[in-house]
């Protein structure tokens, strides 16, 4: 059965840095593009960034460009959210998404079939 299960979240201060992991089993990681999301309180869910799944294609919402870098190791079937320069307004469930796609890779949540858990990222000083 396909599952993803987010780790790396936590409390951290503002300016600070987190790694989230994507680790996926169930499936060959090869075909499928991976999407970071994540959604505050009151908030809807929005994109962060998406990896397609060969890794040579990347996309990032504007209000995380040039803090977060998205990359993926299909051999250990994980994907990483490198996290830098952190902000309040990052704080959010952090979720990770699979999609069956060869292909450039959209950050639309409703274009993705499985779903992590999530994990908790505060951003707090």
């Amino acid at each position: 059965q396909l599952q993803l299960v987010e780790s790396g979240g936590g409390l951290v201060q503002p300016g600070g840095s987190l790694r989230l992991s994507c680790a996926a089993s169930g499936f060959t990681l090869d075909y499928y593009a991976i999407g970071w999301f994540r959604q505050a309180p009151g908030k809807e869910r929005e994109g962060v960034s998406c990896i397609s799944s060969s890794g040579g294609s990347t996309n990032y919402a504007d209000s995380v460009k040039g803090r977060f870098t998205i990359s993926r190791d299909n051999a250990k079937k994980t994907v990483y959210l490198q996290k830098n320069i952190l902000k309040a307004e990052d704080t959010a469930i952090y979720y990770c998404a699979a999609r069956p796609r060869v292909g450039p890779c959209t950050i639309l949540a409703g274009q993705y079939n499985y779903w992590g858990q999530g994990t908790q990222v505060t951003v707090s000083s």
